[in-house]
């Protein structure tokens, strides 16, 4: 066996097969590079889908003419200059593979110039031979040209796809980079026509909406969680914005777009219950992990990466994910009543006082707890008084007096006279032990279900409420199976489920597999409630049951509970196939559609969905309650 060296132009054709992939994988290379150089603006032009031009304009530091002829050599980097660096890597670009991979496919040219020197640089490299370095006019900043990609490895060149595949592709590339540095403006041409033009933004949530569709921009919930050892950011779409692919997922590590199976996942954990089964959320993330604790060196195209801490960040991202939700889904309504005659004790700078709020009430959901005086004029308007220069919401009228104008200052009053202010309350108190005293409750809360005033029921199926100018719609089967999936699963964690013993035990046939998973499961389900034995061979009986499934044929229930642990694979995951159970358990445990309820039901069904962690969507994802403002109804009726 004979060993050689090979040449430097077929090694180079080699680690083209490595980076440059298709025409996309130039676009992203050269963007980096650009992004790298400190460009503020960047321009991208092809024509037929990159196979016969990628031409990549910047307006960043540009090269000198010997750092021009040494970026065309191979692991040739101004980005590491020793091994610490390699292990530390904080710019898209590093290896020092691209110029000269793609210069050996390609006919390629390179024109850069810095901004102090008078004239730039041209390089000319036909298949990795430099056929030509010369001086050239040119502005301050770089631009390649890659022309005929792969004239020379026509192997390669069959493999490309059609015009309108690669176009699409690059597309994606230049968006998911918009996306990452929404403060450099981008603008992409195809055969000389416009495709997309980003200008710089300095609010990210632009960009996403720019890139991922404008309706988008009013359902985007921002992200933001700082923990060890990963810090997240970004923004998340509603659930009820989802779609039927993931296209509208990016995931960014330190800057760099990655396809990342780790924080997908950790992603959809964070959704956990609010997206049915084959919907994909929208979601531009950016994770941002210690240099020296992620590995973006696992791959040539740099799209992977390998986390020191992977099951830390995945479960950082899950739960930051999971914050914003429940931030966010939160309803945001006003009472539609104010609060009339209730007593209770305020504690302000005087000390307690005794102080009735007949003219007080919530004022904004979106300043919870603040608490604003109301006073009406003779004409029967009402005026409101605040003080913008503290933290105290001083009443300027009492009742009956002549109205003086929102602007107007406060009458003259004596001490005796002068009523209490009324502090504006802060957030929840939080923590081991915190106390919540009776006149705080509901105050800072954001809306309340138990505030809605129940109007009737819609087709026995939906809770009619109002709020303040809103009609809001709650389907009383899938709230009632949010607030039962909540409660069996912290019954189970926390005490000893509700259960009921059968008068007489029911039995039970599955199939070998489905039995074999029951019977693993057996100890997991009874912290549900159920009490289940083998009767031989793949017959169960049943003993007891959660005590919600006791008007219930318990068999089918069952046989459902053994399918889906077989679907998900219940051996690998237990704790999935569980938390899958709980949610059958529910479902089958609510009310039903079309089934009529009290007053009285429907009052204590929303006074429970105030107690969830998730109100707003069932445990499969679907919502829970719609909303149509006032205006909104005004409009269809053309008022």
């Amino acid at each position: 066996m004979q060993i050689r060296i090979l040449p430097e132009n077929l090694s180079n054709k080699i680690a083209a097969g490595e980076v440059v992939e298709r025409p996309a994988s130039v676009v992203k290379e050269l963007v980096e590079n650009a992004i790298d150089a400190g460009s503020r603006r960047i321009r991208i032009e092809v024509e037929r889908g990159g196979k016969s031009l990628i031409r990549v304009s910047d307006d960043g530091c540009g090269m000198e003419k010997d750092d021009a002829l040494l970026s065309i050599e191979r692991y040739a980097t101004s980005k590491i200059a020793d091994e610490k660096d390699l292990f530390s890597i904080r710019t898209l670009g590093f290896r020092g593979e691209a110029l000269p991979s793609i210069a050996s496919v390609s006919r390629f040219s390179l024109v850069t110039r810095k901004a102090e020197q008078e004239a730039g640089t041209e390089i000319l490299i036909e298949g990795g031979t430099i056929r030509r370095v010369t001086e050239a006019g040119a502005p301050p900043g770089t631009m390649v040209a890659v022309r005929q990609l792969f004239f020379n490895t026509p192997a390669r060149r069959k493999f490309l796809k059609t015009v309108n595949t690669e176009i699409g592709h690059i597309a994606e590339v230049v968006s998911a980079t918009a996306l990452a540095r929404s403060r450099i403006g981008f603008k992409l041409f195809h055969d000389g026509k416009p495709v997309k033009d980003w200008p710089p933004v300095t609010d990210g949530a632009d960009r996403v909406a720019d890139v991922l569709g404008k309706d988008l921009r009013n359902s985007l919930y921002p992200v933001s969680a700082k923990s060890e050892p990963a810090a997240a950011s970004g923004w998340i779409g509603s659930p009820l914005n989802s779609r039927s692919t993931s296209r509208g997922i990016y995931l960014f590590v330190n800057g760099r777009w990655v396809k990342d199976r780790i924080l997908q996942h950790a992603l959809f954990a964070g959704y956990g219950g609010r997206l049915m089964k084959g919907r994909y959320p929208a979601a531009v993330l950016f994770i941002e992990v210690p240099f020296d604790r992620v590995d973006v060196n696992v791959h040539p195209t740099k799209h992977e990466v390998r986390f020191a801490d992977a099951g830390k960040v995945h479960d950082a991202v899950a739960e930051a994910v999971k914050s914003a939700l429940i931030e966010s889904d939160r309803p945001v309504w006003e009472p539609k009543n104010t609060v009339q005659g209730s007593r209770f004790k305020i504690q302000g700078s005087k000390g307690d006082v005794q102080e009735t709020v007949n003219q007080y009430r919530i004022f904004s959901a979106r300043h919870p707890g603040r608490l604003v005086r109301r006073s009406y004029c003779e004409d029967g308007s009402e005026a409101e008084s605040r003080d913008p220069g503290k933290n105290w919401i001083s009443p300027d009228q009492g009742p009956g007096q002549a109205c003086q104008g929102r602007n107007e200052e406060p009458a003259t009053t004596t001490s005796q006279d002068r009523e209490p202010w009324v502090p504006e309350m802060a957030a929840p108190p939080s923590g081991k032990g915190a106390e919540v005293k009776p006149w705080q409750e509901g105050l800072w809360q954001k809306g309340r279900f138990s505030d809605l005033r129940v109007v009737g029921q819609f087709s026995n199926s939906y809770i009619v409420c109002e709020a303040d100018r809103l009609l809001v719609l709650v389907d009383q089967h899938a709230a009632h199976e949010r607030i039962l999936y909540e409660n069996i699963r912290n019954e189970s964690r926390d005490r000893a489920p509700a259960s009921q013993r059968l008068l007489l035990p029911e039995t039970f046939e599955l199939g070998l597999r489905e039995a074999e998973i029951i019977a693993n499961l057996a100890d997991r389900l009874a912290s549900m409630g159920f009490e289940i034995e083998p009767f031989g061979g793949q017959s169960f009986v049943v003993r007891a049951v959660p005590a919600m499934l006791m008007d219930r044929q318990i068999g089918p229930i069952l046989e459902e509970i053994a399918d889906k642990a077989t679907q998900i694979g219940a051996a690998s995951d237990p704790d999935a196939a569980v938390d899958d159970a709980r949610k059958i358990v529910a479902c089958h445990g609510a009310v039903r559609a079309h089934q009529p309820l009290s007053e009285k039901e429907m009052q204590t069904l929303l006074a429970d969905l105030d107690r969830c962690e998730d109100p707003a969507h069932c445990p499969h994802g679907r919502p829970t309650w719609i909303e149509w403002p006032e205006s909104e109804i005004e409009k269809r009726f053309r008022r």
